[in-house]
């Protein structure tokens, strides 16, 4: 079975845009693993947007199930993830002012900076993964480098599905059975929805876990409001 790990950046964003604790990101953290999520994701960026760094250090005493910090490895993430010692960091090549991560790494060209950041990480006893394209070089190029998992990218195929475009898994595939022959886990990411997961799924060999965000707290919503909403007429009665 492949593990579902929940990013809870927008329900930081939804936190910092009023002020205040509402909605407690902590009680969502705890709730979300009550309900049976198997991780809890995050992704802080420098300019503390939605996640922010003392969210990370207060994450780590509730987070009982695997604990994802993802992120750029700029000096200050470097350190705050040796500081709390997730389950896994997820190295991920998104620009400071980037809205959302948009590329995977190029495993050849920045080899030899990813390959000294992963070794520092496993020192400590935290498990890499390298957020990826499905391009075949690129996977040889993660297992060079020495990471225990990579995430797939998989923006592209969300795009392509949503279409109607099925072919659009192919890459993908392709990538996952070049990384169980390499010995790689396979991690999966990006614009994976409800839509489209089941028939990812089944097509992706070996798939360890996925890191799903925006789409699930946007289906929790909408899924939720007929609840909410009539709870609220129930009162007003």
């Amino acid at each position: 079975m492949t593990k579902l790990s929940v990013n809870i950046n927008k329900i930081a964003t939804l936190r910092n845009a009023r002020g205040g604790n509402v909605p407690d990101l902590l009680k969502v953290a705890t709730d979300i693993q009550k309900f049976g999520a198997e991780g809890i994701t995050i992704h802080p960026r420098p300019d503390e947007r939605h996640i922010r760094y003392q969210d990370a250090r207060d994450l780590k005493a509730i987070v009982y199930t695997e604990y994802n910090i993802e992120g750029n490895p700029e000096q200050t993430f470097i350190d705050l993830v040796l500081e709390i010692k997730p389950t896994q960091v997820t190295l991920v090549p998104d620009a400071i002012d980037a809205i959302t991560s948009n590329a995977g790494w190029d495993t050849i060209k920045h080899a030899s900076y990813l390959t000294e950041i992963v070794q520092e990480f496993q020192r400590n006893g935290i498990r890499t993964s390298i957020f990826v394209d499905p391009v075949l070089e690129m996977i040889e190029g993660a297992k060079k480098i020495g990471t225990e998992r990579i995430e797939l990218y998989t923006e592209a195929f969300a795009h392509q599905y949503s279409l109607g475009n099925q072919n659009g898994i192919l890459p993908y595939t392709e990538s996952a059975i070049l990384a169980n022959e390499l010995g790689l886990g396979i991690n999966a990411g990006h614009d994976l929805s409800l839509d489209n997961i089941q028939f990812f799924k089944q097509n992706i060999p070996g798939l360890l876990e996925v890191s799903i965000g925006h789409a699930l707290i946007s289906e929790a919503i909408y899924l939720g409001l007929d609840n909410v909403v009539n709870m609220y007429l129930q009162k007003l009665k």
